[in-house]
């Protein structure tokens, strides 16, 4: 990821940046605007239950085309879940007509079938309940892969300038927390309603055998249980389930926010502060949780007095016909039992719609990153990398949004193989913004970048950016080993060229001097080692990666004075033969470029050599001279 500038016209940062003592957070945008807003914002949670009608409806097929792959597996779920009740109402049935006729006390043969039966459906109703489970959550363990997969996908090509209001909290929220929400999105939302009707069914058939008219007590019961119920229990939760996703999202993005910036809190006094801000997110979570956990409570009573009033209207229906001959009398309770076992199925169904809302918010958030529009887009037919990288800027202009001013205006310079270029001036002027849009993190508002004479455009990013190798001003270091951080540039890099590339960034002696050398593990972002070692050993990483380009950001902004100075003359001669193109501030070392652009508010008002610029006395004479008196003031006497 490429940081940003401070100042005005080239000081937005993209997601994936931040600027607080934890360093970089791969997922997060850090500007003032953004923290303040955060901070400021109010309890309660309308974006919640904001979205439109038909947004529901859109965002649950959307679920059901991610699990469409999976349908074969999820029709036979819905199968063994029928078996698996239509076993238990067997085991009722015949477990009732074994103890009606048992108390007749007639001869043991007669018994035998029914004691076949119970010894039946018991064994088969645990054996269908676990293959129904086994192939159930293999349907949702699929299905949360496919959606982080999916989440993945639509954030990678946004990362880079999107989501400005996103924060790596609710990010972590929405790949976590939501996903996991979502578990359950098959199991208890789209499984049990086809269940249930099948189930009604099998009962209704069953009970019309003995009496139509205890098929119709029952249905009607069943319909109050399976239709009636479920409504009421999302009406009752639909807000407060909404929220809870919300103020989940809330609670992690505090968590993680406090974490990063534990440093900072703890140097202004703000600890304190922000834990109370994370105990109220906590308990506005907890609030909204017991809400929902109230309702279904409530429901699931509700739904056990209608499944036992079902029960004993069969019994009122079924004395008549008992007292009428119509109905033998040990079949009475088979009847009453029957009824009652195939309940289970209606009884999951008010907790499935009382989760209906997180469900969909949770859902809502997952794709709602995919509505915003990647920063660059891919050619459906992309031209072959080029052999040569021959980059050119042609006019290049370019703004964050149409209402912003221009960041760029119509710079245009060329990068030929084995030419040096350095790209300096005031912070905000736009430098690093140049390297932006030559990674393809985003596209130019007017004009061309070329690479090899055509349209950067017209080629992959990934090609293009395999022939970069990049120093970002801050460099996310992984929670690994110095080796496995620098074979990110080059995976099968051997032991010789770890070593080549640790000595031309002048940090192979630091390395050796580690306890277990290239195997030592440096801590979360590279916390286990300063700001210069962090940017020495990114360096190294580029040097490792050999591509034909190599870019400097700010490279040697947290080296001393003379670390600067060797490094450079290290990285000039590692690089004879390549392209470099160096963005900087610091006017040290540049009497090795063959071009110096000189930015000033997004234009080029300078260029040249450093002797032909200082002769000139502009804006690269007077950074020259400040920074040269700078040094006077810093040195020791």
């Amino acid at each position: 990821m490429i940081p940003a500038e401070g100042g005005t016209a080239g000081g937005r940062q993209p997601i994936g940046e931040t600027t607080g003592s934890s360093g970089v957070n791969p997922m997060v945008e850090s500007t003032p605007k953004a923290r303040s807003g955060w901070a400021e914002r109010k309890a309660g949670l309308p974006e919640a239950v904001a979205a439109p009608a038909g947004e529901g409806w859109r965002t649950f097929a959307g679920l059901l085309r991610l699990a469409a792959p999976f349908r074969g597996a999820m029709a036979l779920a819905v199968v063994l879940g029928t078996l698996t009740v239509g076993a238990g109402v067997g085991l009722m049935a015949t477990s009732a007509y074994l103890i009606a006729a048992a108390a007749l006390q007639p001869g043991i043969h007669a018994l035998a079938v029914p004691i076949v039966g119970v010894r039946f459906f018991g064994l088969t109703r645990g054996l269908f309940r676990y293959l129904e489970r086994l192939v159930s959550h293999q349907v949702s363990f699929n299905l949360l892969a496919r959606l982080r997969v999916r989440f993945y996908q639509a954030l990678e090509p946004r990362a880079p300038l999107g989501g400005s209001d996103t924060h790596s909290g609710d990010l972590l929220a929405r790949i976590v927390s939501d996903v996991e929400t979502l578990q359950f999105f098959y199991t208890r939302l789209i499984a049990p309603p086809v269940v249930a009707l099948l189930v009604a069914v099998l009962v209704g058939l069953f009970l019309g055998a003995f009496a139509p008219s205890l098929a119709l007590v029952a249905l009607a019961v069943m319909g109050v249980a399976g239709i009636a119920l479920p409504v009421l229990a999302y009406r009752a939760t639909r807000e407060a389930g909404g929220r809870v996703v919300t103020a989940r999202a809330e609670l992690s993005a505090r968590v993680v926010d406090g974490v990063q910036g534990a440093a900072d809190l703890l140097a202004f006094g703000q600890a304190e502060r922000h834990a109370d801000q994370v105990a109220q997110a906590g308990r506005m979570l907890l609030r909204e949780q017991r809400r929902v956990a109230t309702a279904g409570a409530m429901h699931g009573a509700g739904g056990t007095l209608l499944a036992h009033l079902a029960m004993w209207g069969v019994l009122v229906a079924a004395i008549p016909l008992v007292t009428s001959g119509r109905l033998a009398g040990v079949c009475l309770p088979v009847v009453v039992l029957a009824t009652l076992a195939g309940f289970e199925a209606a009884l999951a169904l008010p907790g499935a719609c009382q989760h209906l809302e997180s469900y969909r918010q949770a859902a809502r958030r997952l794709f709602a990153l995919e509505e915003t529009p990647p920063a660059v887009t891919v050619p459906p037919c992309p031209v072959p990398a080029p052999h040569a990288f021959s980059l050119a800027f042609e006019n290049v202009s370019f703004r964050y949004a149409p209402n912003e001013p221009l960041v760029l205006d119509r710079v245009s310079f060329a990068l030929p193989p084995g030419k040096r270029v350095a790209i300096v001036g005031p912070s905000g002027a736009g430098k690093s913004t140049l390297l932006r849009l030559l990674l393809r993190f985003a596209e130019p508002t007017a004009g061309r970048l070329l690479l090899d004479g055509r349209d950067l455009r017209d080629y992959d990013p990934e090609d293009v950016r395999a022939g970069l190798a990049v120093v970002p001003q801050q460099t996310h270091l992984f929670n690994t080993t110095v080796g496995r951080n620098l074979r990110l540039a080059r995976p099968d890099a051997d032991a010789a060229a770890l070593a080549a590339a640790a000595q031309q960034a002048r940090i192979d002696d630091f390395i050796a001097a580690l306890p277990e050398g290239y195997d030592t593990r440096i801590g979360e972002q590279g916390l286990c080692l300063s700001g210069g070692e962090r940017q020495r050993l990114a360096i190294a990483r580029a040097l490792l990666r050999e591509a034909p380009v190599l870019v400097l950001d700010e490279a040697t902004a947290h080296l001393d004075a003379q670390t600067e100075q060797e490094v450079l003359r290290s990285l000039y001669a590692a690089t004879a033969g390549r392209s470099l193109l160096v963005i900087t501030h610091r006017l040290v070392g540049l009497e090795a470029m063959d071009e110096i652009l000189v930015l000033c508010e997004g234009q080029v008002v300078e260029r040249g050599k450093h002797a032909e610029l200082l002769a000139r006395r502009g804006l690269y004479r007077h950074l020259w001279e400040q920074q040269q008196t700078e040094a006077v003031i810093l040195s020791p006497a």
